[in-house]
């Protein structure tokens, strides 16, 4: 199964942005959904967690105003984002995890850019 993460773009401050991440194949192959983010110079941090059941678990900064969801009838995942900040600027990846072998697959990240 592959993973392409798709929707960023430029948006101004207090803006929204859906990022969706399609996948080849059944995304209930996956444990775990994760976006993660990777701003300039920075390290690559996690977004949030989804599991197979569509419960998450979101970075603190991004509470209230991310939502992750999944439509398994697609094999789509989804990142609603609302009220961006420029501090969410980055490249985001999507990535899917399979327990308990831990074998991971990455989707290509996507660019959003948020202005201030």
């Amino acid at each position: 199964v592959q993973l392409q993460a798709f929707g960023g773009g430029l948006v101004q401050s207090g803006g929204s942005l859906r990022l969706s991440c399609a996948a080849s194949g059944s995304i209930r192959t996956f444990d775990l959904l994760r976006w993660y983010r990777q701003a300039p110079g920075k390290q690559r941090e996690l977004v949030v967690i989804m599991n197979i059941n569509g419960g998450t678990d979101y970075k603190d900064s991004v509470k209230g105003r991310f939502t992750a969801s999944r439509d398994n009838a697609k094999n789509t995942v989804y990142l609603q984002m609302n009220n961006l900040k420029s501090d969410d600027t980055g490249v985001y990846y999507c990535n899917g995890l399979t327990l308990p072998s831990y074998d991971e697959i990455w989707g290509q990240g996507t660019l959003v850019t948020v202005s201030s």
